[in-house]
């Protein structure tokens, strides 16, 4: 017989079979089905409560409709470019129909997806029973040309999907990415000097880096090209330039700022032959 030591080695340890995690997730499945089972239940008594509550709610509308609350007129408000038959379509609203009904929050977004709407404000007055629409329509900001067709822009730089002829003078700007960029070209020259932006009349976006600029006249205004980098300080230099030396009363065409140490000018045609000279900055 062997010798009893007191010790228990590795091969007389009982090892139970681990088969626990397995166990684990088969709890957690059968828990999660039940918990499944259980909101699907909760979802369908809700929508039937809801539906139930929809049609309380119709049937006192109805009533009150019933004894006077119909519809007697519309009013709209604000519109000039957005055409009367759009908004009929929208509306698709009768004299006699239960005001109450009116779906109002609906009737807003419809509205605002046409082209020329900015925002619409819609409210009931009772008595006599009217639907109040007030429109407020975009302005446009400029008319963007690009690839020979024409676009125009909103306050906020986003192109309006429809058709536009300008009933006064309006900026045009020119090339791929001059719409996306025209925004922060126009903040900076209000923050250095707002009173040159009425003299913009066109902003061409060379090459999708930079702008040349036009000022006073499309066709005999003067071109200011500006550079990539430092758009900022090349404008306040103009300015600079043109309050100490009156360079913009010049008969210039063209002041050409890329150049950080320099300012070429081009003197506009004379009889004899334009002049090219520069000033060193």
């Amino acid at each position: 017989m062997a010798e009893q030591t007191g010790k228990i080695t590795d091969d007389k340890i009982l090892r139970p079979v681990r088969d626990w995690p397995d166990r684990l997730k088969a709890s957690l499945f059968v828990l999660g089905m039940i918990a499944l089972a259980a909101f699907l239940i909760v979802i369908l008594k809700n929508d039937l409560v809801n539906k139930k509550i929809v049609e309380a709610q119709n049937a006192v509308l109805d009533y009150i409709g019933a004894h006077g609350f119909v519809l007697e007129d519309i009013i709209v408000t604000g519109r000039q470019r957005t055409s009367l038959e759009d908004v009929e379509k929208i509306l698709d609203l009768k004299r006699g129909d239960n005001i109450l009904k009116v779906d109002v929050r609906r009737l807003k977004q419809d509205l605002e997806a046409l082209p020329w709407i900015r925002d619409v404000r819609i409210r009931r007055s009772f008595l006599p029973n009217i639907l109040l629409i007030e429109i407020e329509e975009k302005e446009v900001l400029a008319i963007w040309q690009l690839n020979e067709r024409f676009y125009p822009l909103d306050m906020d730089g986003y192109v309006i999907e429809a058709d536009y002829r300008p009933d006064k003078p309006i900026l045009l700007i020119v090339g791929a990415g001059a719409a996306e960029n025209i925004l922060p070209f126009l903040h900076m020259v209000k923050k250095i000097s707002p009173e040159f932006l009425p003299r913009i009349k066109v902003a061409n976006y060379i090459s999708k880096r930079r702008w040349n600029i036009i000022l006073d006249d499309i066709r005999n205004g003067v071109t200011i090209k500006l550079p990539e980098e430092n758009t900022e300080e090349a404008w306040k230099k103009l300015i600079k330039l043109d309050e100490a030396q009156g360079i913009l009363k010049r008969k210039l065409t063209i002041i050409d700022l890329r150049l950080e140490d320099k300012v070429t000018v081009k003197l506009r045609k004379s009889r004899l032959r334009a002049k090219k000279t520069e000033h060193k900055i």
